[in-house]
C-alpha cells in the first residue's frame, strides 16, 4: 500500500456504518482521502461508526443498496475514483431467519452497485468484498483457492457465492472489457476480528459483551476451525488491490483471497480460551447444548495469489490479533476514545509495530 496514493483520492464506500466499513473509513481518512459513505444506519448499538464519530470526518449518506436509483444518484454526485462495496447482511445465523433479506441485500445489492458503477465517469477501480464462505464445502481439508467451485450450504454463504458470480458476470460483460476504464475485483477474507465489533453471533464480540457484564458466554461450535485475522490485515489487502486496479486496470481484475497465515487457523474453543485469559481471571465460557443451525466445520483460505502477484502479506499472527483486539476493548471499557484507539492501532499497523 502506498499512503501518498490516497491523499485527496475520491473514494465511495458502501456499508461504512458496519464493523469493517467503519475501520476502512477511519483508515482512508487517516490517509487523506475524500470519502463518501452510503449505508443503512449502524447495525448495532454501540457501534464503532457512532462511537468514533465517523460521520464527522466523511460525508455519510443514509441509503439502502437495494434502492438502485438512490444509489445511482449518490454515486453520480460523489464522482468517485475508487469504490469499495462492503454493504451486506453478514451473519450466517441471521440468514436462516431472514433468507429473503439476505439474498436481496447481498445479491441484488451487489448487482445494483455494479450497475451504478457503469455510469460513473471518473471511476477507475471497484473492490467488491464477499467472504471466505462463498466456496462450495470440500472434505479435503485443503485451504480454498480462488479457482475452487463456489457454493454455500446456508443462505448467507450461498448469497456470497451469488455475489461473486454476479461480479464475474459484470466483469466479463461490461466492466472488464479491454476498452473499459473501470477495473473490478472481488475480495474474500477470513473471520475478521478487532475492536469495535458488537454484532451478535460473532465469537469475539459475543465473548467481550459477556465478559464486560460478568457473564459466561455460551459457545455453539467449540471445535469449528476458522481463519482468524485482525480487521486491518484484509483491509490492507483491499487498499493494495484498489491501487493496482487503478494503476494497471484489467490485469488485476479477478477474485482474490486475503486470508491469514495457515497457523492463524484455530478452533473456536482455543480462541475463546485465549480471549478469556487476556481479559482476566474471572472470564469463563460454557458450552451451549441447544441445537444449532448448521455451519461449516472448517474453513481456510489460500492467499498465495495475493502474496505472489500483489506482494501482500498478513502482518499480525493469531496471538497479536487477539492481543490487539482485547486491548482495544479493555481500553474502551475503561473510558478510552474509540477513534483515538482505532487511529493508534492503524498507525502501529502501518509502521509494522506489534504489541
Amino acid at each position: 500500500m502506498t499512503p501518498a496514493f490516497w491523499q485527496g483520492r475520491r473514494v465511495f464506500i458502501t456499508g461504512h456504518t458496519g464493523f469493517k466499513g467503519a475501520w476502512l473509513a477511519l483508515w482512508l481518512n487517516k490517509l487523506g482521502a475524500s470519502i463518501v459513505g452510503f449505508s443503512l444506519p449502524a447495525p448495532t448499538k454501540p457501534s464503532l461508526f457512532e462511537l468514533a464519530g465517523i460521520a464527522e470526518v466523511i460525508h455519510s449518506v443514509d441509503g439502502d443498496v437495494r434502492d438502485l436509483e438512490r444509489l445511482k444518484g449518490t454515486i453520480r454526485d460523489a464522482a468517485p475514483e475508487i469504490v469499495f462495496h462492503l454493504a451486506a447482511q453478514s451473519l450466517v445465523r441471521l440468514s436462516y431467519s431472514d433468507p429473503v433479506g439476505t439474498f436481496s441485500t447481498n445479491v441484488a445489492g451487489t448487482v445494483n452497485l455494479l450497475e451504478a458503477c457503469r455510469e460513473a465517469h471518473d471511476l477507475r477501480a471497484v473492490v467488491v468484498v464477499t467472504s471466505d464462505k462463498c466456496y462450495e464445502e470440500n472434505s479435503s481439508g485443503r485451504a480454498y483457492r480462488e479457482s475452487d467451485p463456489l457454493g454455500g450450504h446456508d443462505p448467507y454463504s450461498a448469497s456470497k457465492a451469488c455475489a461473486e458470480i454476479a461480479t464475474h458476470a459484470y466483469r466479463r460483460s461490461f466492466l472488464g472489457l479491454p476498452e473499459s476504464r473501470i477495473a473490478v475485483a472481488s475480495a474474500r477474507s477470513g473471520n475478521v476480528i478487532g475492536g469495535g465489533d458488537w454484532a451478535t453471533d460473532r465469537l469475539v464480540s459475543d465473548l467481550i459483551r459477556a465478559f464486560t457484564t460478568g457473564q459466561s458466554p455460551r459457545l455453539r461450535n467449540p471445535k469449528a476451525t476458522r481463519p482468524w485475522q485482525h480487521v486491518l490485515d484484509p483491509l490492507s489487502g483491499y487498499l493494495l488491490l484498489a491501487e493496482r486496479l487503478y494503476a494497471e486496470g484489467q490485469r488485476f481484475s479477478a477474485a482474490w483471497n486475503f486470508g491469514p497465515a495457515p497457523d492463524n487457523a484455530a478452533d473456536v474453543q482455543s480462541v475463546a480460551n485465549q480471549v478469556a485469559r487476556l481479559w482476566g481471571p474471572d472470564a469463563t465460557w460454557v458450552l451451549d447444548a441447544d441445537p444449532q443451525p448448521r455451519e461449516a466445520p472448517a474453513l481456510a483460505l489460500d492467499a498465495a495469489a495475493a502474496r505472489e502477484r500483489l506482494g501482500w502479506r498478513p502482518r499480525l499472527d493469531l496471538d497479536n490479533t487477539l492481543a490487539w483486539t482485547v486491548s482495544w476493548y479493555q481500553s474502551w471499557h475503561r473510558g478510552g476514545n474509540a477513534r483515538h484507539l482505532a487511529d493508534a492501532q492503524i498507525a502501529r499497523f502501518m509502521e509494522g509495530v506489534v504489541l
